[in-house]
């Protein structure tokens, strides 16, 4: 079996909560020795979101696996020494602090990349180091509203809706900065010098709204909120409630899909309210076809639906729970859901040849790899206690 892909990568993360440790959970599942560092108090408070006395919360335990973690005071000057060292052996720093923190603690890039010319820095933040917004506070439904997201997630009836995937944290503050990471270290195995990347968790949402920018594109505006072409407008692409108050998704974009959904249901007069050849004012042939469709699957529970379109290569699928989902064949037979221990958690979403996922590590307590760290790095037992003693670590 060949080497991981970011085996001999080693990272110093010093991100918290959920953006940035998804980012680096990523690149150590591909091989990349991540070593989280979490200051002296509290440390990463996602430690014990949502869990009981003494106990590591799941999600905390989901996305740290893979990882080593060590305990640092940069508040102290001999932490900030030690964060140095470790900068000359490692080949990228991830941070999540708002703007200039790290520069006020010495361990921005101006100091690593004085140390290591190689280093790959990235900065995540809300709304990146720079602009009107860069010293606020914000989390992810904030970064989605000003990215024009919020706004169109919901009904066209109803409020916006904000939903239970963090779209802001993960696109923009682990997907986008992966990809920065991943793109200045192959910069730097070429050049010899790294790069500043700077990551803004609002433009990370900003970039992908690509529906809502063509409408703005075409007519100046936006469409209403659940009314554009892949948001619920669509007889052929919408979400339909079953009798038993289940749902239905139907995604049936090409038109021999739409006229294979009509056949199965026994409304072959509905095949004219597919987009490409409806022949009435657009949007009030969409609108009956929606009414139409609704009342058919309203009719009858998901169950009956779910066997009426089994082997029908049309595009419908039941809308499942998330238990539901990990004994879908699919899903099992991708071997995406496994547990670790207790934890229950996902297995990295790409499959790679001469690859195999592994859970080397679960998710370290705070500092369990201090010592090994700093023996590495060329601390002698000694050295290692004073540092204990005087609370750097």
């Amino acid at each position: 079996m060949r080497a991981k892909p970011l085996s001999g990568i080693r990272i110093l993360d010093l991100t918290r909560l959920l953006p940035g440790p998804v980012c680096t959970l990523h690149l150590a599942d591909l091989g990349a020795d991540v070593i989280k560092i979490e200051d002296t108090g509290a440390g990463d408070y996602a430690r014990t979101l949502g869990a009981g006395p003494g106990k590591t919360a799941p999600v905390f335990a989901a996305i740290n696996r893979n990882k080593r973690a060590m305990r640092l005071d940069l508040k102290k000057r001999e932490g900030v020494e030690v964060f140095l060292k470790l900068v000359r052996d490692v080949d990228a720093v991830v941070e999540g602090f708002r703007p200039g923190v790290v520069d006020r603690l010495g361990v921005g890039y101006a100091a690593c990349t004085q140390i290591n010319p190689r280093i790959v820095y990235c900065a995540i933040s809300g709304y990146g180091q720079t602009g009107p917004y860069r010293d606020r506070a914000g989390h992810d439904v904030n970064y989605c509203s000003y990215a024009g997201f919020t706004d169109q997630v919901g009904s066209e009836q109803g409020d916006p809706v904000i939903p239970n995937i963090q779209i802001a944290d993960i696109l923009g503050g682990a997907v986008v900065p992966a990809m920065g990471i991943l793109a200045a270290l192959l910069d730097a195995q070429r050049s010899g010098k790294g790069r500043y990347v700077d990551v803004a968790m609002t433009e990370g949402v900003l970039a992908h709204n690509l529906q809502a920018l063509a409408a703005v594109a075409l007519t100046g505006k936006t469409v209403s909120r659940g009314a554009d072409f892949l948001s619920g407008r669509e007889p052929c692409y919408s979400v339909y409630r079953t009798a038993d108050d289940r749902h239905m998704a139907v995604g049936a974009l090409e038109r021999k899909f739409w006229e294979r959904v009509c056949d199965v249901l026994q409304r072959p007069d509905l095949k004219a309210c597919h987009w490409e050849i409806r022949t009435g004012s657009g949007a009030s042939d969409a609108q009956w076809g929606k009414e139409q469709t609704g009342a058919i699957f309203a009719s009858k529970p998901q169950a009956y639906w779910i066997e009426k379109f089994a082997g029908e290569d049309c595009c419908v699928s039941p809308v499942l729970t998330l238990e539901e989902s990990f004994q879908d064949p699919q899903i099992l037979a991708r071997e995406m859901v496994l547990r670790d221990g207790a934890t229950l958690q996902f297995a990295p979403p790409l499959k790679m040849s001469e690859y195999e996922f592994v859970v080397e590590r679960p998710a370290p307590g705070a500092g369990q790899h201090t010592d090994e760290i700093l023996r590495q790095a060329g601390y002698t037992g000694n050295e290692i206690a004073g540092l204990r003693t005087t609370g750097v670590i």
